[in-house]
């Protein structure tokens, strides 16, 4: 139809707002008296699954009214891929591409595969392969505040990764994740060493110690290579059965003279970030393993 913006009816809303029959009344103004009622109510419906599917763009035409019967003819639409969590059962199988124009790097590839196979959430995007600062967070929600922090405290530039494991994911599927991970900081040196941050919230019903328990295996499996490039890191977790997870990271900072400071619930979420970045103090009670 040429210059959309031009000749289109438009409805402006805010983002709480709701669609009635009445409100969209003024937008099919045109349409055949007959076929109003049924237009209206089409697009209030598909407003709403809008909203509740978390679409970002929808856009369908042409569109046909025939003997009450909505026909879409032609549908393009792009989905918020932040919201796989929440829309996942709904959407199916959908597959986003890889983010930032690249094809996926072999181990985002692997993560996804894995993800793909288990009932538990596996996310990894690689944001700079030569990044200082590594996460490995559990959640969605955490993984987003940990790397807005990160960016707060002037971190952006050596973030290396962003992604999270969630709905409680078994100590083998954790294991293999932290292992990825870790194989990603090993490829490359860093003058001031490398720090990596374990952190998250805490949990409602995910086993602290088992996915722990994989995140220690994996450590261990890269004990060498922790040490050669002088990685720290950071430890911050509650949930069920935190205690004894956070046991076991300790355990394994002091045996394999790893430097892992280790925090529970009673540490804000994001302390250890600034902890990391050395823009606060580290208390000393909380580190095991030597320098």
């Amino acid at each position: 139809i040429g210059d959309v913006e031009s000749k289109a009816k438009c409805l402006e809303m805010d983002i709480e707002d709701s669609l009635n029959i009445e409100t969209v009344m003024p937008l099919i103004s045109e349409a055949p008296r007959e076929k109003k009622r049924v237009l209206a109510e089409y697009i209030v419906l598909l407003y709403r699954s809008y909203v509740e599917l978390y679409f970002t763009y929808l856009e369908i035409n042409p569109i046909v009214v025939q003997s009450n019967t909505v026909f879409m003819l032609d549908l393009a639409a792009k989905l918020d891929s932040t919201a796989e969590y929440i829309c996942n059962k709904y959407w199916g199988d959908v597959e986003f591409p890889p983010p930032f124009g690249r094809d996926a790097l072999p181990e985002e590839a692997y993560i996804a595969d894995l993800d793909a196979k288990s009932g538990a959430s596996l996310k990894l995007t690689v944001l700079n392969p030569e990044g200082r600062i590594w996460t490995m967070v559990a959640g969605g929600g955490a993984s987003v505040i940990y790397s807005d922090t990160i960016c707060d405290l002037g971190g952006a530039k050596e973030l290396a990764n962003y992604g999270e494991y969630s709905g409680a994911p078994s100590e083998s599927q954790t294991f293999e994740y932290a292992k990825t991970i870790l194989s990603l900081m090993m490829k490359t040196h860093h003058a001031d060493g490398k720090v990596l941050i374990i952190g998250g919230g805490i949990a409602n019903f995910t086993n602290v110690a088992a996915t722990f328990k994989g995140i220690v295996k994996a450590i261990t499996e890269y004990k060498h290579q922790l040490l050669e490039h002088k990685v720290t890191t950071f430890v911050r977790r509650g949930g069920p059965n935190y205690q004894e997870g956070l046991r076991v990271m300790r355990e394994v900072g002091s045996k394999l003279g790893l430097p892992i400071y280790v925090f529970g619930p009673e540490t804000h979420m994001t302390a250890i970030v600034g902890m990391a970045l050395g823009k606060t103090l580290v208390p000393k009670h909380a580190k095991s393993g030597t320098q």
